[in-house]
């Protein structure tokens, strides 16, 4: 079966971390780009973090410094450490997969950060 299967989200106080994975399967994954976007509510959905087949990451500005993105692609996962988070980072995360010309997404998991 082909599918993105998040796991990691929840509630995190400001200035926490939390760590979200994302587990792939019936896909050929050492050789596609994954990542993660998220989308907050009344918001566009936005990039949060990629990385492509040879390890190179892309983020977005918010991200930098702060989240960081691997892969394991004997385990078919690609994992999101999220520190320093902020109210602001209160989002469903979801995992995205560029398979050619179309794409593989997840189901999402909401992050809520909240004292």
């Amino acid at each position: 079966q082909v599918r993105l299967m998040e796991s990691g989200g929840g509630l995190v106080q400001p200035g926490g971390s939390l760590r979200l994975s994302c587990r792939a399967s019936g896909i050929d994954f050492a050789n596609i780009a994954v990542g993660w976007y998220r989308q907050a509510p009344g918001k566009e959905r936005e990039l949060v973090a990629m990385v492509n087949r040879g390890g190179g990451a892309d983020y977005g500005s918010f991200a930098k410094g702060r989240f960081t993105i691997s892969r394991d692609n004997a385990g078919n996962t690609v994992n999101l450490e999220m520190n320093s988070m902020e109210p602001e980072d209160t989002a469903v995360y979801y995992c995205y997969a560029q398979l050619g010309f179309s794409e593989l997404w997840g189901q999402g998991t909401q992050v809520t950060v909240s004292s």
